[in-house]
């Protein structure tokens, strides 16, 4: 598995008093395994958390799926991140339209 990880900050232009509209400071991490590529997203302000956002085939991206939880490289991915110190895990479900916890997917 390779790992790539890149900062990123998403802000509006700082209005006359210096305060910005919005503020988004994040590191994206991409898993791969030569054939697929998972996109992770940590937002600086949540150090303990990060939100798996989906899978990369070529250029074609792909929601997860619930059976996608027990990809090896998910599992591989989960286990680095929590090495990292991102203990909560959560995962971008197209279903809920939202973020769902990952609990134990190896369990």
């Amino acid at each position: 598995m390779t790992v790539e990880v890149s900062h990123h900050i998403d802000a509006s232009e700082p209005d006359s008093d210096g305060f910005y509209d919005y503020h988004y400071e994040y590191d994206v991490y991409e898993f791969s395994d030569g054939v697929l590529t998972l996109l992770v997203r940590a937002y600086s302000d949540e150090p303990e958390t990060a939100a798996l956002m989906g899978w990369y085939r070529g250029k074609a991206r792909n929601w997860l799926k619930k059976r996608d939880l027990r990809h090896p490289l998910v599992l591989k991915a989960a286990a680095y991140l929590r090495a990292a110190g991102k203990f909560r895990l959560d995962w971008l479900d197209r279903k809920s339209g939202g973020y769902v916890p990952l609990n134990n997917p190896g369990a």
